[in-house]
Protein backbone atom coordinates (compact mmCIF):
# COMPACT_ATOMS: atom_id res chain seq x y z
CA UNK A 1 0.00 0.00 0.00
CA UNK A 2 2.67 2.40 0.63
CA UNK A 3 4.48 1.82 -2.29
CA UNK A 4 1.83 2.30 -4.61
CA UNK A 5 1.32 5.56 -2.61
CA UNK A 6 4.41 6.59 -3.35
CA UNK A 7 4.30 5.45 -7.28
CA UNK A 8 0.95 7.91 -7.18
CA UNK A 9 2.69 10.68 -5.63
CA UNK A 10 5.60 10.85 -8.24
CA UNK A 11 3.61 10.54 -11.41
CA UNK A 12 1.22 13.39 -9.82
CA UNK A 13 4.65 15.42 -9.61
CA UNK A 14 5.45 14.82 -12.80
CA UNK A 15 2.18 15.89 -14.43
CA UNK A 16 2.22 18.84 -12.33
CA UNK A 17 5.32 20.00 -13.86
CA UNK A 18 4.25 19.13 -17.39
CA UNK A 19 1.03 20.83 -16.81
CA UNK A 20 2.70 24.06 -15.43
CA UNK A 21 6.19 24.85 -17.65
CA UNK A 22 5.89 28.50 -17.28
CA UNK A 23 6.38 28.57 -13.49
CA UNK A 24 9.48 26.67 -13.83
CA UNK A 25 11.06 28.82 -16.23
CA UNK A 26 10.09 32.03 -14.42
CA UNK A 27 11.80 30.48 -11.45
CA UNK A 28 14.68 29.55 -13.48
CA UNK A 29 15.20 33.28 -14.85
CA UNK A 30 14.73 34.55 -11.45
CA UNK A 31 17.30 32.18 -9.93
CA UNK A 32 19.83 33.29 -13.52
CA UNK A 33 19.28 37.18 -13.72
CA UNK A 34 21.75 38.42 -10.57
CA UNK A 35 24.18 36.14 -12.80
CA UNK A 36 23.08 37.87 -16.13
CA UNK A 37 23.32 41.53 -14.32
CA UNK A 38 26.73 41.19 -12.56
CA UNK A 39 28.19 39.99 -16.54
CA UNK A 40 26.66 43.08 -17.91
CA UNK A 41 28.22 45.20 -15.13
CA UNK A 42 31.46 43.47 -16.32
CA UNK A 43 31.72 43.80 -19.72
CA UNK A 44 30.23 47.85 -18.95
CA UNK A 45 33.36 48.22 -17.05
CA UNK A 46 35.60 46.13 -19.14
CA UNK A 47 34.41 48.87 -22.28
CA UNK A 48 35.10 51.99 -19.90
CA UNK A 49 38.36 50.82 -19.39
CA UNK A 50 39.54 50.16 -22.65
CA UNK A 51 37.91 53.52 -23.81
CA UNK A 52 39.78 55.20 -21.00
CA UNK A 53 43.11 53.62 -21.42
CA UNK A 54 42.53 54.47 -25.62
CA UNK A 55 41.77 57.87 -24.45
CA UNK A 56 44.88 58.19 -22.29
CA UNK A 57 47.25 56.88 -25.26
CA UNK A 58 45.92 59.17 -27.51
CA UNK A 59 46.67 61.81 -24.86
CA UNK A 60 49.94 60.78 -23.95
CA UNK A 61 51.05 61.06 -27.65
CA UNK A 62 49.53 64.08 -28.18
CA UNK A 63 51.47 65.13 -25.07
CA UNK A 64 54.98 63.79 -26.19
CA UNK A 65 54.34 65.35 -29.75
CA UNK A 66 53.10 68.56 -28.05
CA UNK A 67 56.22 68.59 -25.87
CA UNK A 68 58.77 68.29 -28.78
CA UNK A 69 57.60 70.93 -30.57
CA UNK A 70 57.83 72.80 -27.79
CA UNK A 71 61.46 72.19 -27.70
CA UNK A 72 61.87 72.75 -31.08
CA UNK A 73 60.72 76.32 -30.96
CA UNK A 74 62.58 77.24 -27.65
CA UNK A 75 66.10 75.81 -29.26
CA UNK A 76 64.91 77.37 -32.89
CA UNK A 77 64.79 80.80 -30.66
CA UNK A 78 67.64 80.36 -28.84
CA UNK A 79 69.93 79.49 -31.85
CA UNK A 80 68.20 82.88 -33.84
CA UNK A 81 69.94 84.53 -30.54
CA UNK A 82 73.05 82.97 -31.01
CA UNK A 83 73.55 83.26 -34.11
CA UNK A 84 72.91 87.16 -34.17
CA UNK A 85 74.97 87.60 -31.26
CA UNK A 86 77.79 86.00 -33.04
CA UNK A 87 77.71 87.83 -35.75
CA UNK A 88 77.88 90.64 -33.96
CA UNK A 89 80.94 89.72 -32.09
CA UNK A 90 82.58 88.97 -35.57
CA UNK A 91 81.56 92.77 -36.83
CA UNK A 92 79.47 90.91 -39.81
CA UNK A 93 76.16 91.67 -40.97
CA UNK A 94 73.15 89.37 -38.31
CA UNK A 95 71.02 89.15 -41.43
CA UNK A 96 73.21 87.80 -44.17
CA UNK A 97 75.14 85.38 -41.17
CA UNK A 98 75.08 81.92 -43.15
CA UNK A 99 75.84 78.30 -41.29
CA UNK A 100 79.08 78.39 -42.89
CA UNK A 101 80.44 81.61 -41.57
CA UNK A 102 79.32 80.14 -37.87
CA UNK A 103 81.67 77.09 -38.11
CA UNK A 104 84.48 79.22 -39.25
CA UNK A 105 83.82 82.11 -36.37
CA UNK A 106 83.09 79.14 -34.02
CA UNK A 107 87.00 77.59 -35.55
CA UNK A 108 88.48 81.28 -34.51
CA UNK A 109 87.43 81.85 -31.59
CA UNK A 110 87.46 78.52 -30.02
CA UNK A 111 90.12 76.15 -31.40
CA UNK A 112 89.80 72.82 -30.50
CA UNK A 113 92.71 70.17 -31.02
CA UNK A 114 90.12 67.48 -30.95
CA UNK A 115 90.32 64.43 -33.43
CA UNK A 116 86.49 63.69 -33.66
CA UNK A 117 84.56 66.89 -35.29
CA UNK A 118 81.65 65.87 -33.48
CA UNK A 119 82.95 66.51 -30.26
CA UNK A 120 84.47 70.19 -31.17
CA UNK A 121 82.27 73.32 -30.38
CA UNK A 122 79.47 73.82 -32.83
CA UNK A 123 76.45 75.82 -32.54
CA UNK A 124 73.89 74.22 -35.25
CA UNK A 125 70.01 74.72 -35.87
CA UNK A 126 67.89 71.69 -33.15
CA UNK A 127 67.08 69.76 -36.30
CA UNK A 128 70.51 69.02 -37.01
CA UNK A 129 70.95 67.24 -33.78
CA UNK A 130 67.81 66.63 -32.50
CA UNK A 131 66.29 63.37 -33.93
CA UNK A 132 62.92 63.59 -35.77
CA UNK A 133 59.86 61.93 -34.48
CA UNK A 134 56.87 60.62 -35.85
CA UNK A 135 53.68 63.14 -36.64
CA UNK A 136 50.47 61.97 -34.68
CA UNK A 137 48.99 58.98 -36.77
CA UNK A 138 45.48 59.78 -35.51
CA UNK A 139 42.88 62.03 -34.59
CA UNK A 140 41.12 62.52 -31.38
CA UNK A 141 39.03 60.22 -31.25
CA UNK A 142 41.46 57.56 -32.11
CA UNK A 143 41.10 57.16 -35.56
CA UNK A 144 43.96 56.81 -37.92
CA UNK A 145 45.08 58.85 -40.40
CA UNK A 146 46.25 55.94 -42.74
CA UNK A 147 44.66 53.06 -44.20
CA UNK A 148 48.40 51.56 -43.35
CA UNK A 149 48.54 52.09 -39.75
CA UNK A 150 48.15 49.02 -38.22
CA UNK A 151 50.34 47.24 -40.64
CA UNK A 152 53.09 48.88 -37.70
CA UNK A 153 55.39 50.46 -40.25
CA UNK A 154 52.67 52.86 -42.58
CA UNK A 155 55.66 55.55 -43.58
CA UNK A 156 57.69 52.57 -44.80
CA UNK A 157 54.54 50.85 -47.03
CA UNK A 158 53.44 54.26 -47.48
CA UNK A 159 56.72 54.29 -49.39
CA UNK A 160 56.64 51.21 -51.23
CA UNK A 161 53.12 51.93 -52.70
CA UNK A 162 54.48 54.78 -53.99
CA UNK A 163 57.69 52.64 -55.88
CA UNK A 164 55.07 50.17 -56.92
CA UNK A 165 52.77 53.19 -58.76
CA UNK A 166 55.87 54.68 -60.45
CA UNK A 167 56.96 50.97 -61.34
CA UNK A 168 53.19 50.52 -62.65
CA UNK A 169 52.84 53.70 -64.32
CA UNK A 170 56.27 53.42 -66.47
CA UNK A 171 55.32 49.80 -67.16
CA UNK A 172 52.08 50.83 -68.90
CA UNK A 173 54.37 53.77 -70.95
CA UNK A 174 56.20 50.86 -72.25
CA UNK A 175 52.82 49.00 -73.47
CA UNK A 176 51.90 51.84 -74.91
CA UNK A 177 54.97 52.79 -76.79
CA UNK A 178 55.14 49.26 -78.31
CA UNK A 179 51.45 49.00 -79.11
CA UNK A 180 52.12 52.33 -81.10
CA UNK A 181 54.38 50.42 -83.11
CA UNK A 182 57.27 52.88 -81.73
CA UNK A 183 61.47 51.91 -80.97
CA UNK A 184 62.42 51.81 -77.22
CA UNK A 185 65.82 52.35 -78.78
CA UNK A 186 67.48 56.33 -78.25
CA UNK A 187 65.39 56.82 -74.77
CA UNK A 188 67.28 59.09 -72.66
CA UNK A 189 69.09 57.42 -69.53
CA UNK A 190 69.39 58.36 -66.04
CA UNK A 191 72.80 59.30 -65.10
CA UNK A 192 73.97 57.58 -61.62
CA UNK A 193 77.42 57.03 -62.52
CA UNK A 194 78.17 59.10 -59.07
CA UNK A 195 76.00 57.96 -56.83
CA UNK A 196 74.69 55.45 -55.06
CA UNK A 197 71.36 53.98 -52.98
CA UNK A 198 70.87 55.55 -49.65
CA UNK A 199 71.97 52.74 -46.86
CA UNK A 200 69.82 51.38 -44.25
CA UNK A 201 70.19 53.84 -41.62
CA UNK A 202 69.79 56.63 -43.62
CA UNK A 203 66.31 55.07 -45.49
CA UNK A 204 65.09 53.98 -41.34
CA UNK A 205 65.90 57.87 -40.47
CA UNK A 206 64.08 59.08 -43.55
CA UNK A 207 60.62 56.76 -42.63
CA UNK A 208 61.14 57.42 -38.77
CA UNK A 209 60.69 53.36 -38.40
CA UNK A 210 63.01 50.40 -37.25
CA UNK A 211 63.08 48.29 -40.42
CA UNK A 212 64.85 44.90 -40.74
CA UNK A 213 67.28 44.02 -43.36
CA UNK A 214 64.75 42.22 -45.54
CA UNK A 215 62.41 45.07 -45.46
CA UNK A 216 65.31 46.81 -46.72
CA UNK A 217 66.01 44.51 -49.47
CA UNK A 218 62.77 44.81 -50.72
CA UNK A 219 62.82 48.66 -50.78
CA UNK A 220 66.12 48.48 -52.81
CA UNK A 221 64.78 46.00 -55.18
CA UNK A 222 61.91 47.52 -56.38
CA UNK A 223 63.58 50.66 -56.90
CA UNK A 224 66.05 49.23 -58.90
CA UNK A 225 63.39 47.38 -61.18
CA UNK A 226 61.94 50.83 -61.71
CA UNK A 227 65.51 52.37 -62.34
CA UNK A 228 65.72 49.53 -65.40
CA UNK A 229 62.42 50.87 -66.83
CA UNK A 230 63.18 51.89 -70.58
CA UNK A 231 61.16 55.25 -69.14
CA UNK A 232 62.49 55.52 -66.11
CA UNK A 233 63.63 59.01 -66.89
CA UNK A 234 60.13 59.97 -66.03
CA UNK A 235 60.61 58.47 -62.35
CA UNK A 236 64.43 60.83 -62.01
CA UNK A 237 63.08 63.00 -59.34
CA UNK A 238 61.77 60.04 -56.88
CA UNK A 239 64.88 58.05 -57.73
CA UNK A 240 67.28 60.87 -57.18
CA UNK A 241 65.83 61.20 -53.50
CA UNK A 242 67.03 58.01 -52.48
CA UNK A 243 70.71 58.45 -54.16
CA UNK A 244 73.71 60.13 -52.22
CA UNK A 245 76.78 61.14 -54.02
CA UNK A 246 80.17 59.69 -53.61
CA UNK A 247 81.78 63.10 -54.22
CA UNK A 248 83.51 62.99 -50.88
CA UNK A 249 85.51 59.79 -51.58
CA UNK A 250 86.38 61.22 -55.17
CA UNK A 251 87.66 64.39 -53.98
CA UNK A 252 89.91 63.23 -51.38
CA UNK A 253 92.18 62.02 -54.25
CA UNK A 254 94.26 64.16 -55.71
CA UNK A 255 94.95 63.91 -59.17
CA UNK A 256 98.56 64.60 -61.00
CA UNK A 257 98.26 66.79 -63.89
CA UNK A 258 99.77 65.72 -67.65
CA UNK A 259 103.27 66.64 -67.94
CA UNK A 260 105.42 66.93 -70.90
CA UNK A 261 109.02 64.78 -71.74
CA UNK A 262 111.70 66.54 -73.44
CA UNK A 263 110.53 64.63 -77.11
CA UNK A 264 107.27 66.69 -76.86
CA UNK A 265 105.26 63.44 -75.53
CA UNK A 266 102.44 63.78 -72.48
CA UNK A 267 103.25 61.61 -69.61
CA UNK A 268 102.33 60.90 -65.81
CA UNK A 269 103.48 59.01 -62.80
CA UNK A 270 101.69 56.84 -60.18
CA UNK A 271 102.72 54.72 -57.01
CA UNK A 272 101.92 51.85 -55.54
CA UNK A 273 102.05 49.20 -53.27
CA UNK A 274 101.27 45.71 -52.33
CA UNK A 275 102.40 43.75 -48.88
CA UNK A 276 106.11 44.87 -48.80
CA UNK A 277 106.59 45.68 -52.71
CA UNK A 278 106.53 49.15 -53.92
CA UNK A 279 106.65 50.18 -57.07
CA UNK A 280 106.44 53.31 -59.76
CA UNK A 281 105.69 53.90 -62.79
CA UNK A 282 106.13 56.38 -65.62
CA UNK A 283 102.95 56.43 -68.51
CA UNK A 284 104.15 58.00 -71.99
CA UNK A 285 101.23 58.98 -74.25
CA UNK A 286 102.11 57.85 -78.13
CA UNK A 287 103.75 54.60 -77.44
CA UNK A 288 103.41 51.08 -78.85
CA UNK A 289 102.20 49.01 -76.09
CA UNK A 290 105.53 48.67 -74.31
CA UNK A 291 106.16 47.78 -71.05
CA UNK A 292 109.40 47.21 -68.92
CA UNK A 293 110.41 46.35 -65.76
CA UNK A 294 113.20 47.70 -63.97
CA UNK A 295 114.99 47.64 -67.32
CA UNK A 296 113.77 44.05 -68.17
CA UNK A 297 111.32 42.87 -70.31
CA UNK A 298 107.56 42.48 -69.32
CA UNK A 299 107.93 38.87 -70.40
CA UNK A 300 110.66 37.72 -68.54
CA UNK A 301 110.30 39.52 -65.48
CA UNK A 302 106.52 37.96 -64.62
CA UNK A 303 106.74 34.33 -65.56
CA UNK A 304 102.68 33.66 -64.20
CA UNK A 305 100.54 34.13 -66.70
CA UNK A 306 98.76 35.82 -63.65
CA UNK A 307 100.87 38.07 -62.84
CA UNK A 308 101.06 39.17 -66.49
CA UNK A 309 97.07 39.21 -66.06
CA UNK A 310 97.33 41.53 -63.06
CA UNK A 311 99.87 43.92 -64.56
CA UNK A 312 97.91 44.64 -67.86
CA UNK A 313 93.87 44.34 -66.74
CA UNK A 314 94.25 48.31 -65.87
CA UNK A 315 95.31 49.32 -69.61
CA UNK A 316 93.12 46.65 -70.55
CA UNK A 317 89.81 47.56 -68.77
CA UNK A 318 90.26 51.32 -70.14
CA UNK A 319 90.80 49.62 -74.00
CA UNK A 320 94.40 51.30 -73.82
CA UNK A 321 96.66 48.46 -74.12
CA UNK A 322 98.56 49.65 -77.15
CA UNK A 323 98.47 53.62 -76.59
CA UNK A 324 101.40 53.49 -74.31
CA UNK A 325 104.48 52.76 -73.56
CA UNK A 326 105.04 51.65 -69.58
CA UNK A 327 108.41 52.55 -67.59
CA UNK A 328 108.28 50.30 -63.93
CA UNK A 329 110.48 50.02 -61.40
CA UNK A 330 109.71 47.81 -58.44
CA UNK A 331 112.02 46.51 -55.13
CA UNK A 332 111.03 44.22 -52.20
CA UNK A 333 108.41 41.59 -51.72
CA UNK A 334 108.24 38.88 -54.27
CA UNK A 335 106.41 38.50 -57.94
CA UNK A 336 103.16 38.55 -56.69
CA UNK A 337 103.26 41.72 -54.34
CA UNK A 338 105.62 43.70 -57.10
CA UNK A 339 102.44 42.52 -59.83
CA UNK A 340 100.04 44.45 -57.21
CA UNK A 341 102.42 47.25 -56.75
CA UNK A 342 102.38 48.25 -60.28
CA UNK A 343 98.75 47.05 -61.02
CA UNK A 344 97.82 49.99 -58.48
CA UNK A 345 100.76 52.95 -59.71
CA UNK A 346 99.87 52.03 -63.68
CA UNK A 347 95.80 52.89 -62.24
CA UNK A 348 96.63 55.88 -60.80
CA UNK A 349 98.76 57.49 -63.47
CA UNK A 350 95.89 56.25 -66.21
CA UNK A 351 93.65 58.79 -63.94
CA UNK A 352 95.19 61.85 -65.48
CA UNK A 353 94.61 60.46 -69.50
CA UNK A 354 90.59 59.62 -68.51
CA UNK A 355 87.32 61.71 -67.47
CA UNK A 356 86.04 61.75 -63.96
CA UNK A 357 82.75 59.28 -64.56
CA UNK A 358 85.53 56.81 -65.72
CA UNK A 359 87.84 57.02 -62.57
CA UNK A 360 84.48 56.40 -60.83
CA UNK A 361 83.84 52.97 -63.27
CA UNK A 362 87.70 52.59 -62.09
CA UNK A 363 87.16 52.57 -58.42
CA UNK A 364 84.25 50.21 -58.49
CA UNK A 365 86.35 47.82 -60.60
CA UNK A 366 88.91 47.79 -57.46
CA UNK A 367 91.15 49.51 -59.02
CA UNK A 368 92.02 52.56 -57.20
CA UNK A 369 91.86 50.55 -54.11
CA UNK A 370 94.77 49.85 -52.18
CA UNK A 371 95.06 45.93 -51.05
CA UNK A 372 95.19 45.55 -47.36
CA UNK A 373 95.91 41.77 -47.60
CA UNK A 374 99.10 40.40 -45.73
CA UNK A 375 100.71 37.03 -45.15
CA UNK A 376 99.74 35.56 -42.42
CA UNK A 377 102.55 35.17 -39.46
CA UNK A 378 103.67 31.08 -38.57
CA UNK A 379 101.80 30.20 -35.21
CA UNK A 380 103.97 28.69 -32.33
CA UNK A 381 102.31 24.54 -31.83
CA UNK A 382 101.12 24.88 -34.98
CA UNK A 383 102.65 23.40 -38.51
CA UNK A 384 101.81 26.65 -40.74
CA UNK A 385 99.68 30.02 -40.29
CA UNK A 386 96.37 27.71 -40.16
CA UNK A 387 97.65 23.98 -40.77
CA UNK A 388 97.78 22.05 -37.21
CA UNK A 389 99.92 18.89 -36.65
CA UNK A 390 98.22 15.71 -36.70
CA UNK A 391 96.56 15.01 -33.86
CA UNK A 392 96.40 11.04 -32.55
CA UNK A 393 94.96 9.65 -29.52
CA UNK A 394 97.76 7.58 -29.11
Amino acid sequence: MAASIARTCRFASKVHYLLTPEKQILSNISRAAPVIRTLCQQSTDETEDNSNSLSSLIAAAQERRSAYDDLLKSEEVSFERSRRHLANMMGEDPETFTQEDIDRSIEYLLPSGLFDKKARPMLRPPQDYYPPQKAAQFDHEGRPFSFLFYTGKPNYYSLMHEAGDWLNKLIAEEDKAVLKGGSLEGIQKIDLTRSEWLDKAAVEKLVLEKLCDSDYERFIYILERVLQQPFAIEAEAFIRKYRTAMEAVLSKEVIEPLRTDEEGRLYSTGTGTRKSAQGSVILRDGGAGKISINGREFLQTFERPQHREEVLFPLHFANMLDRFDVECTAEGGGPSGQAGAIRLAISRALRSFVDEPFIEQMRQAGLLTLDPRRRERHKPGQKRARKKFTWKKR
